[in-house]
């Protein structure tokens, strides 16, 4: 289940958190799979382009440090992120 955003007016803005994890996966496998048609088509010799069966891993770390810095900058201005001056300070979510 996603959570949308909503802008000032209260309309959802179609941004939901992404599960960074599921992304740098994601763009991996992709890589791979690009890697594979490569040399499954004979386009690549893998013997003499090894290096790139580790383009997809570099890949997707990239991505995931992007999503990784894009997230936090967005997240400190959600009203729950105890940095924002609208967080009641003082309360403990789970704590009695």
């Amino acid at each position: 289940m996603s959570t949308h955003e909503q802008d000032a007016t209260g309309r959802r803005t179609g941004w939901h958190p992404v599960n960074t994890g599921h992304l740098v996966m994601g763009v991996a496998f992709v890589g791979l799979v690009v890697v594979w048609a490569l040399v499954t088509g004979d386009v690549v010799e893998i013997e003499h382009h090894g290096w790139m069966m580790g383009l997809p891993w570099l890949a997707a770390g990239a991505v995931g440090l992007v999503a990784t810095v894009l997230r936090g900058a967005r997240h400190h201005d959600h009203p729950d992120h105890p940095d924002h001056p609208d967080h009641r300070s003082g309360t403990m979510h789970g704590w009695q």
